[in-house]
């Protein structure tokens, strides 16, 4: 993938990965453009990369995606990279008890149908363009789910499958599709301080950046990269390990 030259939006860019994602496409003149629905890291994102474009958006609903699209190719027609990386991660009872199902919804709303509907929208305006990508982030939780949290890792799995048939769909169109599967990243998903165990997030970053420079398709951190290439009965070991009492 060409670093260089480009116009990239990135969902979920004010914290986390994201930003830590932004952080690094600015870093090398390229015009990035950042979303969320928090208008306080949005601000602080802004503050902290002079020249960085933050709108405020709700990609949970297929308007604001639809309206957030609109207003990107609008303001920015160079628009040649999309970062699909805006996600939520619920911490649910066990299923035999009382579900919460409008958090269940809006996990699946955010993680799954947010990226095939803007991926479905971006990929006729990103066709032949020079450099061109959508770049999904998924988890390593796609290849070995964590029996803990069966939806969150359900959307990330679909996101996967989701990839692959767009990526051969996209061949034709010179769009390159990418998947970055982070490990557990110190952020703050799912809650402040639930993922203190995590890899650094910069690590992680600048190992996921140099592969997209190397030109990786698909890409995986420590833990993640270890479940996306395990074989079969390699990934039963880890989810054994991973899910004791499962």
């Amino acid at each position: 993938m060409n670093l260089d030259g480009q116009t990239v939006l990135i969902t979920g860019g004010a914290s986390g990965i994201g930003l830590a994602l932004a952080r690094r496409f600015h870093a090398r003149g390229n015009t990035v453009i950042i979303c969320g629905r928090d208008r306080e890291k949005l601000a602080t994102a802004k503050s902290g990369l002079p020249g960085v474009v933050t709108l405020r958006a709700d990609v949970s609903e297929a308007a604001g995606r639809v309206d957030l699209f609109r207003t990107v190719t609008r303001d920015f027609p160079t628009l040649s990279v999309l970062v699909n990386n805006a996600g939520i991660q619920n911490q649910p009872p066990p299923l035999l008890q009382t579900q919460d199902w409008p958090a269940h919804a809006d996990e699946i709303a955010i993680n799954l149908a947010a990226p095939i509907h803007l991926a479905m929208l971006a990929l006729p305006f990103l066709a032949g363009k020079p450099g061109a990508a959508i770049i999904n982030v998924t988890s390593g939780l796609a290849f070995v789910p964590m029996a803990r949290m069966p939806v969150y890792c359900a959307t990330k799995a679909a996101l996967h499958s989701f990839t692959l048939s767009l990526r051969h769909q996209a061949k034709a169109s010179g769009v390159s599709v990418i998947e970055l599967a982070p490990p557990a990243v110190n952020t703050d998903l799912g809650g402040k301080g639930l993922h203190d165990f995590g890899e650094p997030v910069d690590a992680y970053a600048d190992d996921a950046f140099a592969a997209l420079a190397a030109g990786a398709l698909e890409h995986g951190y420590k833990f993640s990269e270890v479940a996306r290439t395990a074989d079969a009965a390699g990934r039963d070991a880890i989810f054994a390990r991973m899910n004791p009492d499962a």
